[in-house]
């Protein structure tokens, strides 16, 4: 196994962060513990239930299993039960990969001496379908709904450890959330994969700006579209989805070298195969269950891999909600003073060419973790489903004779360094990840993919209150002109949080015309937006009485990546006595949307994770089943 030398030492920086993330989190963490502690029992769950609830349980088993869940006491015989927890659809092509996966991972769970069922499904929905339509204010919320259903999932006291199965943007943080209110149980998570490079991303972006031009037609842009996304698999720009698989990867919850293996291979296949044996054998040695691995350092490497590839700000959100539920108390803070020293080293669409697949073939995640390690910018001292330690980790799967996967040595050197660079040659000195305070709030911006003249913006404001009477305006030729477009009443609280992608090709026409635009929003972008430098996430968000509500057209705003300000160059007196003007959208209703106004009325910001449910406080000391 690849081993970076240990005498490395942890960079400072990196060592005062997570320390005072451990302080601060004590209470709530030890309360998390407790409750975690105080669910495990030994022996399997099921001997914990009435002769009816367990009857109930494998009624519809086959005769072979059902007799196995009969024995409930493991000096008798019984076997661990693993829950597989499924986010299945055919119409998602990150999530149809799994319509084959429960057979494949019962058959390999009873080989290495267990038993599982399905035990429930999750949704998941697809931000790429639902951009600028309004199925996207739901598209938030859902996690907080798979953290439920994945819950319920759990709830029946049939399981000793479960595969999460989930790829995409709000999927696996909301499979997360919900696997940590089961934290005594072992648990891995298994991918699908992405899938094999089509049209490059690049080439589609420059389409679906021509077409925002008015130069191609729906046709051209449609043709476009579907040589880009063409098959199986996850998308293979670095949005949200890969995000996920690679911190996944590096919190140690995905075998060695699963996250990029593309579908549909016999490597794909085996590594499923080796998920469903590994979970099996951590169930029957005792654990350690999920709530152990998610602890601090786990959360501060994921921030870690999350800055040095450049990946998607929606984990400004999900990252902290994940670590609530462990009862970790991450910040926006935290995650601005591990960018200024992670070095970013990789250059992966949006924030350069190549795609995931390119980054997979120049070394990926064996040697992004080997170089962090190597130069002590990410814990090596955690637990993993491997093993302690993450330089596990720096090692690739191969199959080996009889088909079955193998662990070999992972690369020591880039493949490629206009993809993966060392982090003693990076990209940039710093993670691309900047939070900015002034007068219009609080936000988070990501510089990795924008251009050094084009970090600092001075402009006049333009206001909507919907990003469709932008997009009018813009198709009316209004805007020849530098200006900063405030898309407020987007917030969580105010219609659901939703992306705002579809303004990217607007605001990148713009950019191309030689004016200096930024956007300035209390929604979100997509983690595949780039290159437009976009203040996100503003908090207090404007429908909650926050600063941009008294935003007028004219006014002089300044975004300033450099410097982390958001700063707005009215007086502040005058300011502050302005009436609020717009508002958030009176009738939130269609596509589902009026049933999620309990959610609205009790989400919490963006800086704490834009989450339904409340943090785990000290005192608090509730069962977690």
């Amino acid at each position: 196994m690849t081993t970076p030398p240990s005498s490395t030492p942890l960079h400072p920086t990196i060592a005062a962060v997570t320390d005072r993330l451990i302080e601060r989190s004590a209470g709530t963490r030890t309360a998390y513990l407790a409750r975690l502690r105080a669910a495990a029992e030994e022996g399997p769950a099921r001997g914990r239930l009435g002769c009816a609830n367990l009857a109930h349980g494998f009624a519809a088993a086959d005769a072979g299993d059902k007799e196995m869940l009969k024995l409930t006491t493991r000096g008798a015989g019984a076997k661990p039960n693993v829950a597989i927890v499924t986010s299945y659809n055919d119409m998602l092509s990150a999530h149809a990969p799994y319509a084959d996966y429960p057979p494949v991972l019962k058959k390999a769970v009873l080989r290495a001496g267990g038993i599982a069922q399905v035990a429930g499904g999750v949704p998941a929905m697809c931000d790429g379908i639902t951009q600028g339509r309004a199925g996207m204010e739901l598209s938030l919320f859902s996690r907080d709904v798979i953290a439920m259903s994945a819950a319920i999932a759990l709830s029946h006291d049939m399981f000793d450890g479960a595969l999460m199965l989930g790829v995409c943007d709000k999927i696996v943080p909301g499979l997360m959330i919900g696997s940590l209110s089961f934290g005594h149980l072992p648990m891995v998570f298994v991918p699908a994969g992405p899938m094999k490079s089509g049209l490059p991303n690049g080439e589609k972006a420059k389409v679906r700006q021509l077409h925002a031009e008015g130069k191609v037609g729906r046709e051209e842009l449609l043709e476009a579209e579907s040589a880009s996304y063409h098959s199986r698999g996850t998308c293979t720009f670095y949005g949200t989805a890969n995000s996920n698989q690679l911190v996944m990867e590096v919190m140690g919850l995905h075998l060695p070298g699963a996250s990029f293996t593309n579908p549909d291979t016999g490597l794909r296949d085996a590594l499923t195969r080796a998920a469903a044996t590994r979970v099996t054998e951590l169930t029957l040695q005792g654990g350690p269950g999920i709530g152990e691995l998610v602890d601090e350092r786990a959360i501060v490497n994921a921030c870690i891999a999350l800055l040095a590839s450049g990946g998607s700000t929606n984990h400004t959100m999900h990252l902290v909600a994940m670590a609530r539920a462990a009862g970790i108390q991450l910040t926006w803070d935290d995650l601005t003073q591990l960018s200024a020293v992670v070095p970013l080293l990789a250059r992966v669409y949006p924030n350069g060419s190549a795609d995931v697949n390119h980054f997979h073939a120049a070394g990926g995640i064996a040697f992004l973790i080997h170089t962090l390690l190597e130069h002590g910018l990410i814990h090596e001292d955690v637990e993993t489903i491997m093993g302690r330690g993450l330089s596990r980790y720096c090692v690739e799967p191969v199959l080996d004779a009889s088909g079955e996967v193998v662990w070999r040595d992972g690369p020591s050197q880039s493949y490629d360094e206009a993809v993966l660079r060392p982090a003693s040659d990076p990209f940039q000195a710093d993670g691309g990840l900047r939070v900015l305070h002034g007068e219009l709030g609080t936000a988070v911006i990501k510089t990795s993919a924008v251009a050094a003249e084009h970090r600092v913006v001075t402009a006049p404001a333009v206001v909507f209150d919907d990003q469709a009477h932008f997009l009018a305006a813009f198709a009316e030729g209004r805007f020849d002109h530098d200006l900063v477009a405030v898309i407020r009443y987007q917030g969580p609280a105010a219609n659901g949080m939703p992306e705002l992608h579809k303004l990217t090709p607007a605001l990148g026409v713009l950019q191309d015309r030689g004016h200096r635009v930024a956007i300035v929003t209390d929604g979100r972008m997509s983690g595949a937006s780039g290159k437009v430098p976009a203040a996100i996430h503003v908090t207090p968000e404007a429908a909650l009485g926050g600063p941009l509500a008294r935003v007028q057209d004219g006014d002089v705003i300044t975004v300033d990546a450099v410097n982390g300000t958001l700063s707005i160059a009215v007086d502040a007196g005058e300011f502050a006595r302005r009436e609020a003007t717009g508002s958030a959208p009176l009738d939130v209703t269609g596509t589902g949307r009026e049933l999620f106004a309990s959610f609205r009325a009790a989400v919490g910001s963006a800086d704490t994770g834009a989450s339904v449910f409340p943090l785990l406080t000290a005192t608090q000391e509730p069962s977690l089943v």
